[in-house]
């Protein structure tokens, strides 16, 4: 007997009940560990792939029987959350690119446009244009991001008069101010350099070598970026610290071949071709290090991932271990202490949150731990005097600008750790330090932004294993209002971003915003300009960073291109407040690391303050920093080599024009 051949309709459904099926299996799957969800992930992308491909062969048929435009729309976004997902899980930007592709193609087509007054297809294209919208904040393409929100806000309105019974109008108006207040936060980065290791301003990786002597190299193989404020600025899963963060650990899509922004507006995504050559990433480049992207993880999370992390960890591989949050403040605590049982408090709401991101929750771990207080690590840290320190000084932090030690703790501080829980009652959700030294048994880089970063200094020291670097948020920072003279605890998050991270990630705004100025304020190519010279001068630091007096594990992990740009802009970011007039003498607004730097790199320096005085004449505010000598090297703008010229002043900022080159990649990519 023949067998039976099954219309186009009855197979087409079959595909899409197997592939919606697939999609599902994925949720179940935590958000940490790589090979137990690999295998479903690439059984979903044959599924799709085989939907996708019928349903083009048999567009008309299947058209004539019914096959509405919203459906063909929904398997293309599955398509992009699966590309998108497999990114989140891979770092690996081409998948990016990919998701790119599929939504763009959804927007350019109006597969949504005619949902026929059906709530559940207009939350379909609500939700889809919210996660198109973080992919192209992923991908920097900001015009593209300026017309989804424009049509997210057209959206929700016609979302709020339609469906008046709607119980989640009101958190689409939620998405839709979060969005908002995200750009408005981020806007100063328009006109910046790119966050990702971009090859036109960074050393290429093969120029950053590093020799160690005695261990084998370490390389950044694994991220955990982790970030709980109260009220922080984000857009969905995504807050603006671990997003800049997120860039600062990758490289620029395009590499070599990046193109200025202004000189892409002809291929934004909301044209009607795909116009995203500009962004395949160059296959000459390393892999983009894994990462962990946590909002607002408990601390059995957070520790579980680290686990995990660690575990995974190849015998040459380091975890860099970053995390923004407040610590324990009298004030906040004064209430909640008295009130709440701490060793019993209940699991942070993430109620009235939109997840765009949903392989990516943390709501599937499942942590059998006993709700028991903490101990927390209440042993005070010990800085030693500086100049007679011992090379086994378990706290050692860093000196200020005067060559003196900061104090172990801020007066007044009473934090024993980092604040991971509910606003009424924070309960057994803080982070010790304590609770990180199991880790260290593997080699940990760890980035605190926090007022209360400085209890950290105690793991220094006490490792189990191998000895763990550190850097150190000051515990205040400068105030965003412009002009004034008191200062903000980073105890409540910065509507900016937190300017430790800020530093870390995009170094000149920041400097910009402690000299109360604007980029946007500055002649374009005189800014480019000094993007380019700071690059390069703080890259130049790197060089001493081959002094004998430079600790041994520092030897072991300067040889990978992003921690290497890591520690020279801390460098950077101490210098600055070091030698900043208002900052200086203000040991709370100072960054620390352990273990210490060698001191030819402190902000007294001679080779830091040089590039400080520089930098701050070029922007006409030399008279905001202190510096011990009146003149500074001539730094020849072409390389940003230094030349034995004294000059009393900087550079003009209008001065010169940034080069640009005008490259471009092309391979041909799959358009739906």
């Amino acid at each position: 007997m023949a067998p039976r051949v099954h219309a186009p309709s009855e197979e087409y459904r079959a595909l899409v009940d197997k592939a919606y099926n697939k999609f599902a299996r994925l949720r179940e799957f935590p958000a940490y560990g790589r090979n137990k969800w690999d295998f479903y992930f690439h059984k979903a992308f044959q599924v799709y792939s085989k939907l996708w491909k019928f349903q083009q062969e048999n567009r008309a048929k299947l058209v004539e029987m019914g096959l509405k435009r919203w459906e063909i729309g929904e398997i293309a976004s599955r398509i992009g959350q699966l590309y998108y997902n497999y990114y989140l899980r891979t770092s690996d930007s081409k998948f990016l690119t990919e998701s790119y592709i599929f939504y763009e193609a959804i927007s350019s087509r109006e597969y949504f446009k005619e949902h026929d007054k059906d709530v559940a297809l207009a939350n379909k294209q609500l939700r889809y244009t919210a996660r198109f919208i973080v992919i192209c904040l992923l991908l920097n393409r900001r015009e593209t991001v300026q017309i989804l929100v424009r049509q997210l806000r057209a959206l929700v309105e016609d979302y709020t008069r339609t469906f008046q019974e709607g119980t989640d109008a009101k958190d689409w108006k939620i998405v839709v101010q979060e969005i908002l207040r995200f750009m408005k936060a981020d806007s100063a980065c328009e006109t910046s350099r790119p966050l990702r290791y971009c090859l036109l301003y960074d050393p290429h990786p093969s120029l950053v070598f590093h020799k160690v002597e005695g261990k084998r190299p370490l390389h950044l193989e694994d991220s955990i970026l982790a970030s709980y404020y109260h009220n922080e600025v984000k857009f969905s899963e995504l807050t603006l610290d671990t997003f800049r963060m997120l860039q600062a650990l990758e490289w620029e899509p395009s590499g070599a071949l990046f193109k200025a922004r202004t000189d892409s507006s002809s291929s934004t995504g909301a044209s009607g071709g795909i116009g995203v050559s500009d962004e395949i990433p160059d296959p000459s480049l390393p892999p983009n290090p894994h990462k962990y992207i946590l909002y607002r993880p408990t601390v059995q999370e957070l520790l579980l991932v680290l686990a995990t992390a660690c575990d995974e960890l190849s015998p040459d591989g380091v975890v860099l271990f970053y995390i923004s949050a407040s610590g324990r403040s009298a004030r906040s605590l004064s209430t909640s202490m008295s009130s709440q049982n701490l060793a019993g408090a209940p699991q942070p709401s993430k109620k009235g949150v939109v997840s765009l991101t949903p392989t990516l929750s943390l709501k599937n771990i499942n942590v059998n731990i006993p709700q028991t207080e903490i101990t927390p690590y209440t042993e005070t840290p010990k800085v030693d005097d500086i100049e007679g320190k011992s090379p086994s000084t378990s706290a050692a932090g860093t000196k200020d600008a005067a060559g003196k030690s900061p104090p172990s703790e801020p007066p007044g501080s009473k934090t024993p750790g980092l604040w991971l829980g509910s606003k009424r009652s924070p309960g057994y959700n803080f982070l010790y330090p304590s609770d990180i030294l199991p880790f260290t048994r593997r080699p940990l880089f760890i980035i605190i932004d926090s007022d209360s970063s400085f209890i950290f200094e105690s793991i220094s020291g006490e490792e189990r294993g191998e000895q763990a670097i550190l850097l150190l948020s000051p515990s205040m920072q400068p105030v965003e209002d412009k002009g004034a003279t008191s200062t903000s605890s980073s105890s409540s998050s910065n509507s900016s971003g937190n300017m430790f991270t800020f530093f870390l990630t995009a170094p000149l705004l920041a400097f910009c915003r402690v000299i109360e100025t604007s980029s946007k304020n500055m002649p374009k190519a005189g800014y480019e300009q000094t993007e380019k010279l700071l690059a390069t001068l703080v890259a130049e630091w790197g060089n001493a960073l081959d002094s004998a007096a430079l600790d041994p594990v520092w030897a072991r992990v300067l040889g990978d291109p992003f921690l290497r740009q890591l520690t020279c802009r801390f460098i950077f970011c101490r210098a600055v407040f070091g030698l900043h007039s208002k900052y200086r003498d203000k040991l709370e607004y100072m960054p620390r690391c352990c273990p210490p730097l060698p001191d030819e790199l402190l902000p007294s320096s001679k080779v830091v303050e040089t590039v400080i005085y520089l930098l701050a004449s070029r922007f006409g505010v030399s008279d905001q920093f202190d510096c011990k000598t009146s003149s500074t090297k001539k730094v020849d703008g072409s390389n940003g080599s230094f030349k034995d010229e004294t000059t009393t002043t900087g550079e003009d900022f209008s001065a010169g024009e940034a080069s640009s080159e005008d490259c471009s990649d092309e391979r041909n990519t799959f358009i739906p």
